[in-house]
């Protein structure tokens, strides 16, 4: 099996494991081919735990799920120094916590107090935990996949810019349609019935196969200026247009810039090219710097959202010429 047929059966399976859900199993692929964390937001129920299940299922890994909760310890969930008694010896030796694996789920990350929050950054940022001045160095296959619900505030921790900033995508799921939904519900009764069957798992190898494969995708000057360009119109908005200046507090960061080109990449490889159109990009841009972006009180006041903004500024920037236009 080619890096390739691992990616297109990683899909398949996920697609039939959580149906009507395929823009966001492309999403969360392209973020474990980016090697990026990803932000999952959407109301209970709407199968954001079982859209990270189907894909630790696939995967030869070990699946960690953390349920955040107010009263969440560091200690809970990067581990700590536990004091054993050997031979009459006292010793100190470091307890793994929840984690150290491959694919992680963070439920509810903003009912996290801060400290918790705080101390993921590390983790997601550096794959690494520091516990008693002695670092700890995480798998090289890591990626946090953490859900939030937009609607319930209380009780809650919103993250910082900061924070939000170590996701390379905010993913939003909404309600399928009746089909979709009434294939879900025989499909989930039919797996109540039946004990799951052990199946062949992806080796992590191919996953690693296919990110270099993602790496090697060009992306030409021109397109790459085309990608800068659209950073800078969240910077300084007014050089654009007065509607964008009155509309933006605070832009996209480097990080920003890096996970545009990075996302692009995996959409382009994903469709088979090799090299990044307009298209790629403008495919996921939104997702890209939908938590990025700090909109002013006059937008919100004028009940503007991030994504009707992004879209102003893809209107507003040049496409470069002789691009393949982006499909809506």
């Amino acid at each position: 099996m080619t890096a390739r047929q691992a990616i297109a059966t990683l899909q398949r399976n996920m697609n039939a494991s959580t149906i009507g859900q395929n823009h966001i199993v492309s999403r969360l692929i392209m973020g474990l081919l980016a090697d990026g964390n990803m932000l999952i937001e959407g109301l209970p129920g709407l199968a954001k735990t079982r859209v990270v299940h189907s894909m630790a299922d696939e995967i030869e890994s070990k699946f960690s799920r953390i349920q955040f909760t107010p009263d969440l310890k560091p200690s809970d969930v990067m581990g700590e120094e536990r004091k054993y008694m050997e031979d009459g010896r006292t010793e100190y030796k470091f307890h793994e916590g929840s984690i150290f694996g491959n694919i992680i789920l963070a439920d509810e990350v903003n009912r996290a107090p801060a400290k918790v929050q705080s101390a993921m950054l590390e983790a997601m940022e550096e794959k690494q935990v520091t516990i008693a001045g002695e670092t700890h160095k995480l798998p090289e296959l890591f990626v946090v996949m953490a859900t939030q619900n937009p609607i319930e505030q209380e009780g809650t921790f919103p993250l910082s810019e900061a924070q939000k900033d170590r996701f390379l995508m905010h993913i939003r799921i909404d309600y399928i349609n009746m089909e979709s939904e009434f294939k879900m519900v025989k499909m989930i009764l039919e797996e109540r019935r039946h004990e799951k069957v052990e199946k062949k798992k992806i080796p992590q190898s191919l996953i690693f196969e296919a990110r270099n494969e993602v790496a090697d995708i060009k992306i030409d000057d021109k397109m790459g200026r085309y990608m800068i360009e659209l950073i800078f119109a969240t910077r300084y908005p007014v050089r654009y247009s007065r509607q964008l200046g009155v509309m933006i507090d605070l832009g996209i960061s480097p990080r920003g810039t890096l996970a545009l080109h990075q996302c692009a990449k995996a959409h382009a490889w994903m469709k088979g090219k090799k090299e990044v159109e307009v298209e790629d990009v403008h495919a996921i841009i939104h997702d890209v710097f939908r938590h990025r972006l700090v909109i002013s009180e006059h937008a919100l006041m004028n009940d503007r959202t991030n994504d009707e903004i992004i879209d102003i500024i893809l209107a507003q920037v040049p496409q470069p010429k002789g691009a393949t236009v982006a499909k809506k």
